[in-house]
């Protein structure tokens, strides 16, 4: 899967802003403590002079993605029902309506498949992550999102794998677990992804 590193004259940031969506947040089908949060953080952030080239939105949008689907979960392989495609679960998170103007792409995932990473979704006109972000010109790429330890390392992974320079933003994000999230930690450094706070 590896590439060869994206190399040109002048580097370009995309934010990843990975599915903070209610149906990960507090009250939704599959909740991440400090949800909510972290998507009133991001509004913040994207309604000031954030400085990103291109802010890129990635949607769990589930249809019948098999046994990722399960009566009764074991949380590590099989979660309960959620971010069903066409519900307002599985929206983008109503906080990030006001700066939705700010949003230059949006990909989707899940569809048959159980999708953790941004980079197995497509946006409307059916491009990767990885296409929309080489029209662009982008040669890094910050991760936020939910949750930390699930979606945002499988994502921030794939965009390292794809040569992209990759850090994550963990104050912008919020993990299930403790030991997930250690477990995340490791693997990200491993692959070279940086994990800091907010730039």
């Amino acid at each position: 899967m590896a590439q060869n590193p994206i190399q040109r004259e002048q580097s370009r940031t995309a934010l990843l802003v990975v599915d903070v969506q209610p149906t990960f947040c507090e009250g939704g089908a599959l909740p991440v403590e400090g949800g909510n949060s972290v998507a009133s953080r991001l509004a913040d952030l994207l309604a000031g002079d954030h400085g990103y080239d291109l802010v890129v939105t990635t949607q769990d949008w589930h249809v019948d993605p098999g046994d990722h689907f399960s009566d009764e979960p074991d949380f590590v392989d099989t979660w309960p029902p959620h971010g069903v495609a066409g519900t307002a679960e599985a929206e983008v998170h109503p906080s990030l309506d006001p700066v939705s103007d700010r949003i230059g792409a949006s990909v989707r995932k899940g569809m048959g498949a159980a999708a953790y990473s941004g980079f197995e979704g497509i946006d409307d006109n059916g491009r990767t992550l990885d296409e929309v972000l080489a029209a662009a010109g982008v040669t890094d790429v910050d991760v936020v999102g939910l949750a930390f330890d699930h979606c945002v390392r499988a994502t921030a992974v794939d965009a390292a794998a794809n040569g992209y320079a990759v850090t994550v933003l963990e104050d912008f994000s919020a993990s299930v677990a403790p030991e997930t999230e250690a477990a995340a930690r490791t693997q990200l450094a491993d692959v070279g992804v940086t994990v800091i706070a907010s730039r």
